[in-house]
């Protein structure tokens, strides 16, 4: 997926896999998509111009230019070709604009540049940049009034690029630059002016990206290393490249850069490993440092590992488990990961949380449990079988007590049994004849159940003395099992699509639900085009009883998470997990235009002539010894989506799945209430003003808001008599998470660091926090950033102030002395006289 957006506004533009672009707005939460296009073509790269007003999109060779749709007014056909660039050989992969927005710089796979102009000009003709020996990454318009550009290869060249001169240091073409200098860009016969290499041993360019206002270029290499460079502002002037830095961040290569827009942070991607991290170079600290549960297997598309996930008791935090081994903690008020565990030396498959106190419990197929410490951050117990040869646990459950951990074996069979506070085993329950899938305690009582792939449920009395064991027998492999909060009813999920309902007490089942064709959809690329989207394979594998007891929700091998009435045994409603065509599964149509004369699907097929990829595809190919190109009929695959964990927030507030996308959460809380102004189609800056002359103040300024246009906030903010000051902060809407109380605090910020109107200021902030105080402290996390922010601008407004009180006492104070002395001098003068 690409990324353009555009600056001061509010409108951004995704582009997808299948050449499908969508104009967004990040402030509509609601209805974010103001307009679909489809170009029916993978898109290699999109741009926004300078001014906003057009849209540079790559598709193949071609470069097209559409004008930008109007999102105030109603269009018939809002994405309008202006003009289509035709030059390059290879596959045009970027393009950047001029600060005026009249030209534009593509580059290509084929190793060159091209400079075209947005509208005809007179004696112009696109520009060449030819001279690399590989692929570019990238090309940008450089020095203060864009008499330079900077190209950079996949082999680590930089190159420098200026006007030609004569002789005597006049510019080729002179008379043209003079005649129209409005074009200078246009007319300047460009020449290389100088030559870097970057010289890092073994490995490629695989992105970069150039801050024109501070000069910097940040490289991305395919060994995880970045280097950061000082361009020269001018190539009128010596030439000098310094590098900055040069630091490893990733074992795996950084696929995607970038520079945020006062070029102090810079922002790196890793797609294999699932990994971002936004970098301050010049404090040398991370601002960010986040990396989802990755995929080590060889495929193509990065997606999420997680195998598992468990709440806490007070749903804030969620303990995820993964197929990477590793063990991660993430908030969910502010979807961060802030720990990660990393001791498990293969795959994690359970992962849950204890009822009292600040402690984790994971399974492994490692052959050990681990108990972890939330408070001091560290693995202070660790569980093992007792028999030679470690065995594979593939499930876990912890009492209400959490003194009792069990887990479930998927090679012998057993479900092991130990004492927290000693780690000793204490029994070691035999009966299952096939892997054992899934585990639950009781929450009243002292009854484990436990479920197989023999086709049999176990009810198990671990303190009792009789060890009485109660098997249900099921038509199918148990895949999931779940207890009902007060503990008298038992769901289990099995392989045939089936949720069987048990009365504990009784022994006897109470309902059942055919859940297979609610879970059935979406076609794999691997099913026949001809038969009906059956469901075979279809089922559930994970579920969770809500707080009442009333709905169950169920995941399984499915894009969809079916939430259940169990007492009416009927569908409520049917989460879609994720649309990503990227991942098999999604789609409820196949396109039979992919299918070639064999009756093999393309998307199957390994693509082999991208050579930005080669290496990596020969290093995931395991060709045999001396042979080059690779294996020819390798295959590859696309992940298919799946929901391997579902769990129901103990607050009763939302829920949180487990999926091939990652944690995915939801909510039931609904704090988007009705505003009129989403829907305005005269949300306008001209009714803007005239609302403000209308005396309208909370009105303009929620307009002025939604426009997102700073002067204009800063203009109706300005205006607003102090009178009227109190009615605008009682009543300002607070939906969408108090977005409008947030931008009103927001711009308090910014004007006590440079605000002409101390006093106002003031004011303004003191009738925000009496009005609206309780909101900001019970939502303290979500706003701590604003209020460490008027913290600052007090302190700051305290000692500037203080400090000019004491200059001000000083002078008082000088100016005092210096009459006392000239008055003691004079009354010395007279009685001399």
């Amino acid at each position: 997926m690409k990324v353009g957006s555009l600056q001061h506004s509010y409108m951004v533009l995704t582009r997808l896999l299948d050449g499908k672009l969508l104009l967004i707005s990040p402030t509509l939460p609601r209805a974010p998509v103001l307009h679909h296009f489809n170009l029916k073509s993978p898109v290699g790269g999109v741009e926004f111009s300078r001014d906003g007003k057009y849209l540079a999109v790559t598709i193949s060779s071609l470069l097209h230019v559409y004008h930008t749709p109007n999102i105030l007014m109603r269009e018939f056909a809002p994405w309008r070709l202006h003009r289509t660039y035709a030059g390059h050989s290879g596959e045009v992969t970027g393009v950047s604009w001029s600060d005026d927005g009249r030209f534009l710089l593509s580059h290509a796979t084929d190793q060159t540049a091209r400079l075209f102009s947005l509208n005809p000009v007179e004696e112009f003709r696109p520009k060449t940049f030819a001279g690399h020996r590989d692929a570019l990454r990238g090309a940008w318009f450089g020095g203060k009034n864009e008499d330079t550009v900077y190209t950079v290869s996949r082999d680590g060249a930089l190159f420098i690029w200026g006007s030609k001169t004569k002789g005597d240091g006049t510019m080729l073409d002179n008379h043209l630059v003079d005649a129209d200098p409005d074009h200078r860009v246009g007319h300047t016969r460009w020449g290389i002016v100088h030559k870097h290499y970057f010289n890092q041993p073994n490995t490629k360019v695989t992105c970069a990206a150039f801050h024109q206002p501070a000069g910097l270029l940040v490289v991305g290499f395919g060994d995880g290393v970045f280097s950061l460079w000082e361009l020269p502002s001018s190539s009128a002037i010596e030439i000098t490249v310094s590098n900055l830095y040069t630091l490893s961040i990733s074992n795996e290569k950084i696929s995607s850069v970038a520079i945020n827009s006062t070029g102090q942070w810079l922002g790196f991607g890793a797609q294999k490993l699932g990994q971002l991290l936004v970098w301050e170079w010049q404090s040398q600290s991370y601002i960010l440092k986040q990396q989802a549960h990755s995929h080590q297997a060889s495929s193509s598309i990065s997606h999420s590992s997680i195998t598992h996930l468990s709440y806490s008791s007070s749903s804030k935090q969620i303990v995820t488990s993964g197929s990477d081994g590793k063990v991660k903690l993430w908030s969910t008020q502010s979807g961060f990961c802030f720990v990660t565990f990393s001791e498990h030396t293969a795959s994690v498959t359970a992962v849950e949380f204890t009822k009292r106190g600040q402690v984790v419990f994971s399974a492994s197929l490692d052959g050990t449990v681990r108990a972890w410490d939330l408070i001091r951050y560290r693995n202070f117990r660790t569980f093992t079988s007792p028999t030679e040869r470690p065995v594979q646990f593939n499930c876990l459950a912890v009492d209400d007590s959490g003194e009792l951990v069990a887990a479930g074996s998927s090679d012998t069979f057993e479900v092991f049994f130990w004492s927290v506070q000693t780690g000793k085993l204490l029994d070691l329950l035999t009966g299952h004849t096939g892997p054992v899938s899934s585990l639950a305690f009781s929450p009243v009582g002292n009854t484990l159940a436990s479920g197989s792939w023999d086709k049999s449920v176990r009810l198990w009395d671990i303190i009792g003395r009789s060890r009485a064991v109660e098997p249900f027998s099921m038509n199918s492999d148990v895949l999931a099992v779940s207890y009902r909060p007060d503990g008298r009813e038992l769901a289990v999920a099995t392989l045939d699509g089936q949720i069987s309902f048990f009365d504990v007490a009784l022994g006897r089942q109470t309902g059942i639900i055919e859940g297979r064709r609610d879970i059935s959809g979406g076609r794999s690329i691997y099913d026949g085009l001809t038969a009906k989207n059956n469901a075979g394979g279809k089922s559930f594998n994970s579920l969770s009883y809500s707080g009442d007891g009333t709905l169950l929700l169920a995941g399984g091998n499915s894009k969809y998470v079916c939430l259940y009435d169990i007492q009416e045994a009927t569908l409520l409603k049917r989460f879609v997990i994720s649309e990503n065509l990227s991942l098999d599964g999604t789609e409820e149509l196949l396109d039979s235009r992919k299918v070639n004369s064999a009756g093999i699907n393309i998307d199957t097929l390994e693509d082999h002539g991208d050579d930005s990829d080669k290496e990596e595809s020969l290093a995931n190919a395991n060709t045999l010894p001396g042979v080059m190109g690779g294996d020819m009929s390798k295959r590859r695959w696309k992940p298919t989506i799946r929901t391997s964990c579902v769990r129901f927030a103990p607050d009763g507030r939302g829920w949180a799945g487990a999926s091939t996308e990652g944690l995915l959460l939801y909510t039931n809380e609904d704090n988007i209430t009705f505003d009129p102004f989403d829907l305005s189609l005269d949300l306008t800056p001209q009714n803007v003003l005239k609302s403000l002359t209308n005396k309208e103040y909370l009105k303009a300024l929620c307009m002025a808001i939604r426009l997102n246009e700073e002067q204009l906030i800063v203009r109706v903010f300005e205006n607003i008599p102090q009178d009227d000051m109190k009615f605008v902060v009682a009543h300002l809407p607070l939906g969408e998470n108090a977005y409008y109380l947030r931008r009103l605090v927001e711009l308090l910020v910014k004007r006590l660091e440079k605000g002409p109107n101390l006093e106002g200021d003031l004011r303004w902030i003191i009738e925000v926090l009496e009005r609206h105080g309780k909101l900001i402290r019970s939502n303290g996390n979500e706003w701590a950033g604003l209020v460490r922010g008027l913290t600052r601008g007090m302190t700051d407004v305290q000692t500037t102030i203080s400090t000019i009180c004491d200059q001000n006492a000083n002078t008082l104070q000088y100016l005092i002395d210096q009459s006392r002395v000239k008055e003691n001098h004079q009354e010395g003068m007279d009685i001399a006289a």
